[in-house]
């Protein structure tokens, strides 16, 4: 149950996994201003909390996953990803290790994240347990309410390129950190882990804070470039995504997919691209994560893609995250389906790059290498 203070008379709520959580108020603009401006928190009660203990917790958890956990540091924050053995997304995981212990919290499939780690402990010493039931998540921009009862926090590394990470992103370009025009740069996005009861008795008004749904928490997530298990599909793959400058580390070891990632990454290009689009706001309807994008190609209009995430934002307008074909030229315009009318036009920016070199973070050409694979 949520335990957070808010108007549940004007609350509408989430959907599926999502129905025990604020997705608005009545006026979603409003509430991201407030959250941009540090004058309210986001319900995001649908994310799990699961906790790692034991000796074996960090090397074991490296093993597995694509980021390299094995050092990190007390009060330090990532995320990581399960990779199944071909390299696809399966599992998205935010970690803090508060030095007694890993927290892991997840948009996913909790149950089905758990069940994977719990078939792969094997001899090793550790124990995973699901503490949603007692804990709550909240989402912060910037410098967390003194009062609010944060047992720990999470600390978003997006849009930062780590260390033994890379950036597939266009506006990065020749840049060996992120580029301070990149739209995450402008974001400092938190979750704050709290307990259940202490919740329940903090006034967020007390704090001169008021409550904000999941969809203006979303709609900054979009424009900030930020992929999230939203924009993952059964064929997902870390490049596709930009998602190797935090989620991603190059040079840790082997882990399940890791051929594939490396294979990726130093000789080809992934087959689809993440794109940021700007919408045609003139209809009535904004059209549904799912939808399909269309682009001319070859004298004719054709499916190119699939929108991720879409929002409203309240100085952009209505956007989205698509996952569009590589081969679809950068730039040109493309028409988006919304139920119930014509298509809608739709004006990209480019994410992922096509190009090899655009890429920051690559390590340089082996011509010798490249003449023994040709």
């Amino acid at each position: 149950m949520n335990a957070l203070r808010f108007p549940r008379s004007s609350a509408v709520m989430g959907e599926g996994a999502h129905s025990e959580e604020v997705a608005h108020f009545g006026n979603p603009l409003r509430e991201q201003r407030l959250l941009t401006m540090r004058r309210a928190v986001a319900d995001l009660s649908a994310i799990r909390v699961l906790t790692l203990t034991g000796p074996d917790a960090l090397t074991w958890l490296n093993s597995l996953t694509t980021q390299k956990v094995d050092t990190l540091a007390a009060g330090a924050s990532t995320e990581t990803l399960v990779l199944s053995p071909t390299g696809h997304i399966e599992h998205w995981l935010r970690v803090l290790n508060d030095g007694e212990r890993l927290w892991l919290l997840t948009d996913g499939d909790a149950e089905a994240a758990a069940a994977f780690l719990e078939s792969m402990k094997f001899m090793m010493r550790v124990e995973l347990t699901d503490v949603s039931a007692d804990h709550q998540c909240v989402g912060v921009l910037g410098e967390l309410p003194a009062s609010l009862p944060a047992v720990v926090t999470w600390d978003d590394p997006w849009p930062n390129i780590g260390e033994g990470s890379a950036s597939y992103a266009l506006v990065d370009a020749g840049m060996p950190v992120a580029s301070p025009e990149h739209p995450g740069s402008e974001y400092d996005f938190r979750i704050a882990v709290c307990r259940r009861d202490a919740l329940q008795s903090w006034d967020p008004a007390a704090a001169d804070r008021e409550v904000a749904g999941r969809d203006a928490w979303e709609a900054l997530r979009v424009a900030a470039w930020r992929p999230s298990v939203a924009e993952v599909d059964h064929k997902a793959l870390v490049g596709e995504l930009d998602a190797l400058r935090t989620a991603v580390h190059l040079a840790k070891g082997c882990y399940r997919g890791q051929e594939a990632v490396a294979r990726i990454h130093n000789l080809g290009q992934p087959p689809r691209r993440l794109v940021f689009l700007h919408l045609d706001g003139s209809g009535h309807m904004l059209p549904q994560a799912g939808a399909e994008v269309h682009a001319e190609q070859r004298g004719s209009v054709r499916p190119v893609g699939q929108l991720t995430s879409v929002a409203m934002h309240h100085e952009l307008g209505p956007i989205a995250l698509a996952l569009v074909k590589r081969t679809l030229d950068e730039g040109v315009e493309v028409l988006v389906d919304v139920a119930g009318e014509e298509r809608i036009t739709a004006a990209p920016e480019t994410i992922v790059v096509t190009k090899r070199e655009n890429r920051t973070g690559l390590p340089p050409r082996n011509p010798d290498a490249d003449q023994r694979r040709r």
